[in-house]
């Protein structure tokens, strides 16, 4: 079974004492302590979010690891990342991370983890990674579409409510045709995908929720996705 779950923001990177939704995402793979895999490519590897990974994630019923590709762990990184239950990617700068992802040929295998029932899971950068476009601030100067791998149709835009210029900014793209229909994510929220159909979407915030949001005739028409609170 083939699942993405893909977080708008929160997780143990915002939200250091409310980790329901990284528990959320450890309960999806069925097993009683999972093998989860942090990829911070984004964030450059930087060392303070590796360990602040593992302080969280040690803290679960997991087995927890990182892929840098600094310091990559192994040569054969096919076999690292398919020997795992979970892949967990984080945010940051998302062009560099499909940049080096494809020179390194972690777009193809992820794809095939994907395919093969290992968890695809991700916040921000690793939520938007996911789909066919996002909306990015990666190139410095507000934000703007990025092309991403295509595993999910659609458009994503992380951060909607907790960063000021993220709702206006998916509203332009979208009036200007630059970016097809997707989905917004407040901070908190998953939207979990099995297969290539959304099965729900949860959140670690009581009123943070998720949206479908689209152009029909001109006009940006945004509709609220019902949305589980955990806590």
């Amino acid at each position: 079974m083939k699942q993405i779950i893909a977080m708008g923001g929160g997780g143990f990177s915002m939200e250091p004492e409310n980790l329901l939704l990284d528990e959320y995402v450890l309960k999806q793979s069925g097993k009683q302590t999972p093998s989860v895999c942090f990829v911070p490519t984004a964030s450059g590897d930087a060392d303070n979010y590796i360990s602040r990974f593992y302080q969280a994630f040690e803290t679960l019923d997991c087995r927890p690891s990182h892929l840098s590709l600094f310091s990559p762990p192994t040569r054969d990184l096919e076999n690292y990342i398919l020997e795992k239950d979970i892949i967990y990617v984080g945010g940051g700068n998302t062009k560099n991370l499909l940049v080096l992802w494809k020179e390194w040929g972690l777009d193809h295998y992820l794809r095939t983890a994907w395919e093969q029932g290992i968890i695809l899971a991700g916040v921000s950068a690793g939520a938007i990674c996911w789909f066919e476009q996002g909306v990015t601030d990666s190139y410095g100067d507000g934000l703007s579409e990025l092309h991403c791998l295509g595993f999910l149709k659609g458009s994503c835009c992380p951060h909607y409510d907790g960063e000021e210029q993220r709702r206006p900014g998916f509203h332009r793209v979208l009036r200007d045709g630059v970016i097809s229909n997707g989905i917004a994510a407040d901070d908190g929220v998953a939207f979990h995908f099995v297969g290539e159909e959304l099965k729900q979407v949860v959140s670690s915030r009581p009123n943070a929720k998720g949206y479908n949001v689209k152009k029909l005739n001109g006009k940006i028409i945004e509709t609220e996705i019902d949305t589980m609170y955990l806590g």
